[in-house]
This record gives structure tokens, sequence and C-alpha cells, in this order.
């Protein structure tokens, strides 16, 4: 060792791929899906939401209260990730959790008052999100963007062995 920390020297502006040549689709789609997660959590944060917090409101405006088991295998995400967003959200007031009366075993999760005026807010933010994305795209481009982002989806729900569940799909999940 010489005693000096060892530097990377990759080019760390756009979507390379630098560990081999192959790949490129999936490396630029790992990258356009950071930098949109970021994006996104910008315009939560004024929210006093964090990445991944608005699905599960989402879900909750769209579905009512549900068991929290259904709410983690909705949103296919570990179950200790879902319990610690769910502390942190209710602490905020957004979610109340109380034991389903069919069965005390489970917890059911809804959105409390402040969860619901929460949604407007979330809307703008995703449709603020989506014009800033998709800006200098023709509505043909669009659409065919779409379009092929959804076969993609599809071909990567069989391979992680899911549903098909994305927009366009045609699937209710």
């Amino acid at each position: 060792m010489s005693g000096t920390d060892p530097v990377c020297t990759a080019p760390s502006a756009g979507p390379q791929p630098t560990a081999s040549c192959t790949g490129t689709v999936s490396h630029t789609l790992a990258w356009v899906a950071r930098l949109h997660r970021i994006a996104m959590g910008r315009r939560l944060r004024d929210l006093g939401l964090y990445p991944g917090q608005e699905l599960m409101m989402m879900r909750l405006w769209d579905c009512g209260a549900v068991r929290q088991s259904e709410l983690i295998q909705s949103l296919g995400l570990d179950p200790s990730t879902v319990t610690k967003m769910l502390q942190r959200m209710e602490q905020c007031g957004y979610v109340r959790r109380s034991p389903d009366p069919a069965d005390r075993r489970a917890v059911l999760v809804e959105a409390t008052e402040e969860g619901l005026a929460l949604r407007a807010g979330v809307e703008n933010a995703w449709t603020d999100l989506e014009q800033s994305t998709l800006a200098g795209l023709a509505p043909a481009e669009r659409a065919e963007l779409a379009r092929l982002l959804g076969l993609v989806g599809e071909n990567l729900a069989k391979e992680a062995g899911e549903d098909a569940c994305g927009p366009g799909t045609g699937a209710l999940c």
C-alpha cells in the first residue's frame, strides 16, 4: 500500500456502464430510476414525506383501511421496512394502526385526516415530476416511451416472479 486512498477514475456523469460494455439499457434504466427517485424526494420533502411513503399513502387512499400484512405484500417491501415507515408516518399523524376486529392478531392501517389532506399535494408532485421528466418529448414519443416501459416492466415482473401490475398493464393489483 502506498498510503493513499484508491481513487475511482471512471466518469461519473451519465449512464455509461463502467464494469462492462454490456447491459447499457439496464444501466441507463437504473440511472434514470435513481434520478427520478431523487427528484420525487425533493418534491415530497415539501409535503413532509420521504420517497416511498407516498406510494403507501396512495394505496391507503385507494383502498381505505387495509391489513398491514396486505400493505406489505402490495408494496413488495420487506416487513421491517414497512413497519419502520408506518412508525414514522404514525408519529407524523398521517396513518393510524389498530387491531383488526375480525382478527385481533392482525393490524389495520388507515389514513388519518392529516394523511388524507396530503393527497392533493402528492398528486401535484407526481404531475409536476411527469411534466419535468417528459419535457421536450412529443405526445407520440411519450406514448411510445410508456408502451416500451410497460413491456420492460412486464419482462422484469416475470423475472421477479411477480404479477405485472404497472400502469397500462390492465391488471388489477
